[in-house]
């Protein structure tokens, strides 16, 4: 069966009631039928549930799903996507171990890597996710891990996942890959030599902005650590986020087709607009790695950015008037979301770094939506004539 068959039919086993859709199995734990059940479960001679904290059936079937859409053996559903990030390099690094990682990242993410893992000793070093010569010279003989979004978040930048992996292979290094902004539908870094594929499923995987959630999934040696790890701190996804994301899975490959036509015809509608700098998205033919692209990505995905001429002041014009389009740090809804980074998901960096990254205070980050296309670029091209006209009179005053 195809990916999207199932996604759709990969189900917990039915209860006795034979319901159509998996009920919610809000329990905080298991029983056994006697104390040597619960001692064989215990001591992994057989299989069953214990403890929600461990294993849910609501879980279990929304990580299966994950697994078979990414390709790789096993993984581990988490409260969060910052959860599921921290937990993958708090389970497998330690104390004297270093990481090589794209300086592109998600805010959060170098907060990790930069004021949280320093505390255990562990180092890591930030190289131009572009450059593979730097990738290799910033190996160390302690490195154990490298870290990469592709594309990442917000500049869309791309990273050649074929490459990075053969480095990987080289030094025998572990190759984590935040998959967030393609989701498995239009790219599985498995298939290229990632060892980990983390989600932040509260995006796209969730789709509709209602419930967070992350999943790594990848090799089983390393998961069995991970979970090893998730089992003791207690960071898992609640059995009803799990039921809302499972069922959100059975249209993901439908709702990622959609994101993407209307994020291709936005961008294409507003590239050469005279308020704006530039737009950049990965199927566009002036995006820098528009082979890159098509190479590893089935689809150009649902965000776009653009970059406001006049920077803060008038993006934060064209804001006021936008009709449709919610302001918001998160993405990955059904709803068209604007951000504007360098004041609120990647504030915490400096000016440097964020220039570093390509972040300007004119970047906008769009995460286009399911809205009539049509409906948007009227918005976001009226939003952006009345800015410009704004920043106009004003000058001229």
């Amino acid at each position: 069966m195809k990916k999207q068959t199932k996604a759709i039919r990969i189900q917990a086993e039915r209860s006795q009631n034979r319901e159509h859709s998996v009920p919610l199995y809000l329990t905080s734990s298991f029983t056994f039928d006697d104390v040597e059940q619960g001692r064989a479960i215990f001591a992994e001679e057989m299989e069953g549930n214990i403890y929600s904290r461990y294993m849910n059936p609501n879980v279990d079937e929304f990580v299966e799903k994950m697994c078979m859409l990414e390709n790789t053996e096993d993984g581990l559903a988490f409260a969060s996507g910052m959860a599921a990030n921290f937990a993958a390099m708090a389970a497998l690094l330690q104390q004297g171990d270093h990481v090589v990682a794209s300086k592109a990242l998600f805010g959060s993410a170098i907060q990790i890597l930069s004021k949280i893992t320093p505390k255990w000793g562990i180092t890591c070093t930030y190289v131009d996710g572009h450059d593979l010569e730097e990738w290799e010279k910033a190996i160390q003989p302690n490195t154990k891990f490298l870290f990469c979004e592709s594309p990442s978040n917000p500049g869309l930048d791309l990273i050649d996942l074929e490459a990075i992996a053969q480095l990987k292979a080289k030094y025998n290094l572990i190759l984590a890959v935040d998959n967030c902004f393609a989701t498995p539908v239009i790219q599985t870094p498995a298939d290229w030599g990632a060892d980990l594929v983390i989600h932040s499923a509260t995006k796209y995987i969730d789709g509709q902005g209602r419930v967070l959630g992350g999943v790594v999934c990848g090799r089983a040696d390393l998961i069995k650590e991970i979970r090893f790890f998730a089992r003791h701190t207690g960071p898992s996804m609640s059995p009803f986020n799990a039921w809302i994301m499972s069922k959100s899975l059975e249209l993901i490959h439908l709702r990622m087709e959609k994101h993407s036509d209307n994020a291709m015809k936005l961008a294409t509608a507003l590239e050469g607009n005279e308020a704006l700098n530039f737009v950049k998205y990965p199927f566009l033919t002036s995006h820098p790695q528009y082979e890159l692209a098509k190479k590893q990505m089935k689809m150009g995905g649902a965000i776009m950015t653009m970059d406001v001429k006049g920077g803060f002041a008038v993006v934060n014009e064209m804001s006021k008037h936008l009709k449709i389009a919610s302001i918001s740090p998160n993405l990955g809804d059904t709803r068209t979301i604007i951000t504007h980074p360098a004041s609120t998901t990647h504030s915490k960096l400096s000016k440097e770094q964020r220039a570093e990254v390509g972040i300007t205070d004119g970047l906008v980050r769009i995460a286009v939506g399911l809205e009539a296309v049509e409906d948007l670029i009227a918005d976001f091209e009226q939003a952006l004539a009345k800015a410009l006209a704004t920043t106009l009179e004003s000058a001229e005053a």
